[in-house]
Parts: structure tokens; sequence; C-alpha cells
């Protein structure tokens, strides 16, 4: 809630970003206005719910603009991340 620049993911998105990939313009639900290009953003599902983190790849103006197959969020961290390490955690 305190992050001031947030996206959000449409429910066929959230299992390709808790998997590890980018966000698409196609999985897009969200974007907080006057998001700057390379701008960290926290990924929320659309319920709210906090997925993980990771970067703008285009600004709010540019992602109304973008081919539907464009990656508009690149992928930093997901709360998927410790299922998928947990053997090579220590």
């Amino acid at each position: 809630p305190l992050s001031q620049y947030k996206v959000w993911v449409k429910p066929g998105s959230e299992q390709s970003f808790l998997y590890g990939n980018h966000v698409l313009k196609s999985g897009l639900g969200r974007i907080t206005e006057n998001t700057a290009q390379y701008q960290g953003v926290v990924v929320y599902s659309m319920a709210d719910v906090p997925l993980g983190f990771g970067v703008a790849a285009k600004s709010t103006q540019e992602c109304r603009k973008v081919d539907p197959l464009a990656i508009v969020v690149f992928h930093q961290a997901d709360v998927g991340e410790y299922v998928r390490n947990e053997d090579t955690l220590t």
C-alpha cells in the first residue's frame, strides 16, 4: 500500500508472472498513472494481492500504444521463487 508505482496483472497472467516470466501488454490490468520507464514497480493481482517486484519496461503513456505482445514489466522477483528454489536455499 505504500508503494508509489503499482502494476496489476490480469488473472490469466498471474501464473505466468509467478513462474518467472515478464508481464506482457495483453496481461496488463492497470498501471499507476505517470509511471516512468525503468521505474521499479510492485506487481499485484487484480484482487490487490502482492505477487512480486519488477521494472517498468514502458512508461504509462507508451503502454497505451504498444503491441499486445510487447513486454511492459520486466520480472525481478515473485512469491513463487521460494517454492521453485526451495531445495537450493540455505
